[in-house]
């Protein structure tokens, strides 16, 4: 039996998803729901795939199917593609298996032409229909197929409607429209170099071929990457009977949400027009109605429409986007998947549905990623400075939020000049074209468009503020410059957007932070009940450890001491130390060094009251901390009593040829122990004083770059030795454990035996990839985009934890370290301690904590909750 590559909506369903893409996967379940869906056929991702591994061609075998598939839908609704007496038309649609902005835009009528026009006029008595449906089509098979540009159509429509007075495109007459159709052939003509196919057929494969090579356009390569969507997957298409929304007063069509894409809320959210298509709605050519409106125009449909809307939402267990078309008074389902929706919303809506007992806490929790989170604290503006402000216009608040930046008018210029500066993507309208200057841009702004417009919908799903339909606007692309409420603004000026109440604003206005909401913080309760691993934060100081304490913190798993040296008032210090000419006078600074360091962890005691508080000792190369201008050499070289040449000679001493593998970490404490004790006694005296003040203390004293079993041994005996000292001569009591950072693959393989004296592993991720891949940090940016591109590297293993290689080192280390000491602490203190795919991988090998920068916090929690769910759910599977 040959592979079936063609379905009808009536043999799938919701889990054919990878064969069928989401579109088609939902068209056949809502078939089989029973609800009101035009009938049509699936075309498989498979057969995409197919016709890249085929050369660009599609498989005979394949377009057997395609037309056994047609002849029985037109023999299932009595019309047939090209008749000239009863002619069927159709829409194609892509439809991969995630939803991708990027791909190509619906094709709408196909099946029209000079002779089915007629046809079609004659069988439903409205000429001027029929015409209407033939030069949308024209424009989007020109646009979408032949990629003649959209504005070359727009043009001919604005100049006939301004000629005769008209304000909508549903003023045109029948006799508009038969002139405007001519004139759309001859631009077809004009542009593609033949005449517009008059072959039916020949339409269709032309089309099925355009979704095919949609999946590898530029537009849907960028979407990919940016969502980690794999390239292989490929597109299914989607064709499908027409229905008419533009027939007369007693159709339309519409896109509306199951509750607000914006804040959650349980209501309807949408929009629809009367005499219209589908594109009319979502390009923003004419300004919809609510929604709610349908309930006063057609009231028996708004009310199914409202059943199906909550139908649907139960089946799929989740809010939906829903396109419908009504056509002589009779709605049809045309498309439902999960809708896009803000990052608050994505909270909202997941939390409601566990309270209505619809999903778990569980699958809530599993809803909100990263992306979400880490847009969640939305901006806003400075209330004083708003009120200042000069507001410019007045549109719909697509997506909230709070952007400042430079206005420019095309994708490709947003994208080159956010290179350097914040943008603002200001365009008449948006489509799937802009897509990148869209990702690259701090807002958007247009001119038309609704609340379901494609600029408000896809800024919603990217977390981007947006502000559409400002019709005051005047945009003039050829001299890029905006005319608004009197003031002509140029490429580059500044505009402030308010995402949230639709308002734009000239000049810069301060933003201030937002805060999480009650339903979001509920989620954290459950994220906490329902984690394993504990989450602490990298904190350097006070003000840092504030931040991480306030946003659910546990600990500070690492505080970085070297960068307490860079303050002002300790960093020339620091420098006279390094330059010191012997240990006496080394320790001279260090003496002056030891109680600013002190302030400084009391400071971090004094807020973690009593959590655990990871300091690391100095670990970069000390070159770093020296003067390279000549002002400051000339101004340290007097201050010691040196002359310029002497300094720079010594400077030049120090510097390394590659200081990331050199004179650092562990090493400087093995060949300069005083300044490690100094450290050491700081951390000790702080701790006293927090102690006598009725603070409890527990810190951990952290040796980095360990490689050698004796490099911790001979450090650790030596920072015991003076903890206990202090400890007896103050007769102090606090809790202290000394251990290591964990970043040499050397140490991993030896692990065992360095756990002989240490009290605590602390992965540092960051260095163990760059010694493990022999990667630069600094400098692997310049190819790994590439390697990415060229699939040698699946991800940037700076970014995400690397599963094959470091991995497999962390987790032989555990292994090791467990055999000597079984409760060792373990964690990870890298950036990849915020990064919730690294955090999945930490919970399996064992770790007991991450630990993250202040602002990953939460995103750590939820990730370590989604870590402990995918465990029991694999556990469960075995």
């Amino acid at each position: 039996m040959s592979k079936k590559y063609v379905y009808n909506f009536s043999e799938g369903n919701k889990d054919m998803k990878s064969l069928l893409g989401g579109k088609g996967a939902n068209l056949a379940e809502m078939k089989g729901l029973g609800i009101s869906v035009p009938p049509g056929f699936t075309i498989t991702t498979e057969s995409c795939n197919s016709y890249y591994e085929n050369g660009e061609r599609i498989k005979p075998e394949i377009l057997k199917q395609i037309n056994e598939q047609l002849e029985i839908l037109e023999e299932n609704i009595g019309k047939k593609l090209g008749s000239i007496e009863n002619p069927l038309l159709v829409s194609v649609r892509s439809g991969a298996v995630f939803s991708m902005p990027g791909m190509m835009d619906t094709i709408l009528n196909l099946g029209l032409n000079d002779e089915t026009t007629i046809a079609l006029a004659k069988k439903n008595n409205n000429y001027r229909f029929a015409y209407d449906s033939y030069r949308r089509f024209i424009q989007m098979f020109s646009d979408v197929v032949m990629d003649v540009e959209k504005y070359k159509f727009e043009e001919v429509l604005t100049r006939v409607k301004n000629a005769n007075g008209y304000e909508q495109d549903s003023e045109l007459n029948e006799k508009d429209l038969f002139n405007i159709v001519e004139e759309f052939k001859a631009i077809y003509k004009k542009e593609v170099g033949r005449e517009f196919p008059m072959s039916v057929k020949e339409q269709l494969m032309l089309a099925i071929e355009a979704v095919f090579k949609s999946w590898n356009n530029n537009r849907a390569k960028v979407y990919r990457r940016l969502h980690n969507i794999s390239d292989k997957l490929g597109t299914a298409v989607n064709i499908q009977a027409m229905v008419f929304g533009n027939m007369g007063d007693n159709c339309g069509t519409g896109v509306s949400f199951s509750r607000n894409p914006v804040t959650g809320e349980d209501e309807l959210f949408g929009e629809y027009l009367i005499n219209a298509q589908g594109e009319d709605v979502v390009a923003g050519i004419r300004t919809p109605k609510n929604i709610s409106v349908l309930k006063e125009d057609m009231p028996h449909l708004y009310k199914e429409f409202v059943e199906i809307s909550k139908k649907l939402e139960q089946h799929y267990k989740d809010m939906q986007d829903i396109e419908f078309t009504i056509e002589d008074g009779r709605l049809y389902i045309l498309q439902t998947r999960n809708a896009k929706r803000t990052p608050n919303a994505v909270v909202e809506v997941a939390v409601s549905l566990a309270e209505e007992g619809v999903i778990s806490k569980e699958e809530a929790i599993l809803r909100v990623g990263t992306e979400e989170i880490n847009k969640l604290l939305h901006a806003t503006f400075e209330e004083k400075s708003l009120k200042e402000a000069k507001q410019l216009t007045q549109g719909l608040a697509a997506s909230p939020g709070a952007a400042v930046g430079g206005i420019y008018f095309t994708a490709q210029e947003s994208v080159e000049a956010a290179k350097t500066k914040p943008v603002i993507l200001v365009r008449e309208e948006t489509s799937p074209e802009d897509i990148e200057g869209m990702i690259s841009s701090e807002a958007i702004v247009t001119l038309r468009g609704g609340m379901t417009s494609h600029a408000a919908v896809v800024a919603r799903g990217m977390g981007k503020c947006c502000v559409c339909g400002c019709q005051n606007m005047i945009i003039n692309y050829a001299e890029k410059t905006l005319k608004i409420a009197g003031v002509t603004l140029h490429e580059g000026d500044i505009i402030s957007v308010d995402g949230s109440s639709g308002k734009v604003y000239l000049g810069e206005v301060d933003k201030v932070d937002a805060k999480f909401s009650d339903r979001f913080n509920k989620l954290l309760g459950w994220a906490d009940e329902i984690r394993e691993l504990k989450v602490l934060a990298n904190a350097d100081n006070e003000t840092d450890a504030k931040v991480a304490f306030e946003f659910g913190a546990e600990g500070i798993g690492l505080c970085r001491t070297e960068h307490m040296f860079f303050e002002e008032d300790r960093i020339s210090l620091v420098r006279k130390m390094i330059l010191a000419s012997d240990t006496n006078e080394r320790v001279r600074f260090l003496d002056r060094l030891q109680p600013i360091q002190s302030e400084d962890f009391y400071k971090i005691f004094k807020e973690a009251q009593g959590k655990s508080v990871n300091i690391r000792l100095l670990d970069p190369p000390l070159h770093e901390f020296l003067p390279k201008d000549e002002n400051t050499v000339k101004l340290i070289a007097e201050e010691i009593g040196v002359s310029v040449n002497q300094l720079e000679a010594k400077i030049a001493s120090i510097a390394e040829f590659n200081p990331m593998m050199g004179h650092r970490g562990c090493r400087l404490g093995i060949t300069y122990p005083e300044i490690y004790l100094m450290q050491a006694k700081a951390i000790s005296s702080a701790a006293i004083r927090a102690r006598k003040e009725g603070i409890e203390v527990n810190v951990e004293i952290m040796i980095p770059l360990v490689g050698l079993e004796k490099e911790l041994s001979v450090l650790r005996e030596q920072i015991v030795e003076l903890v206990e000292k202090e400890i007896q001569l103050y007769n102090a009591d606090f809790k202290y454990k000394v251990g290591t950072m964990i970043e040499i693959p050397r140490a991993c393989l030896i692990a065992d035996k360095i756990a002989e004296h240490a009290d605590f592993f602390s992965f540092g991720t960051n260095d163990l990839t760059q010694l493990t891949f022999g990667y630069s940090r600094d400098d692997a940016e310049k190819f790994i985009d590439i390697y990415k591109k060229k699939n040698i590297l699946e991800s940037d293993p700076f970014v995400h934890l690397d599963d094959s290689g470091v991995l497999e080192l962390m987790k032989l280390a555990v292994e090791k370290a467990k055999t000597t000491k079984p409760s060792i602490k373990l964690g990870i203190c890298g950036e990849h301690g915020g990064d919730e795919r690294s955090i999945l991988l930490c919970s399996k090998i064992g770790l007991g904590y991450v630990s993250c920068s202040p602002y990953r916090v939460i995103i750590a929690r939820i990730a370590a909750a989604k870590a402990a769910i995918k465990n029991v759910e694999a556990a469960g599977n075995k």
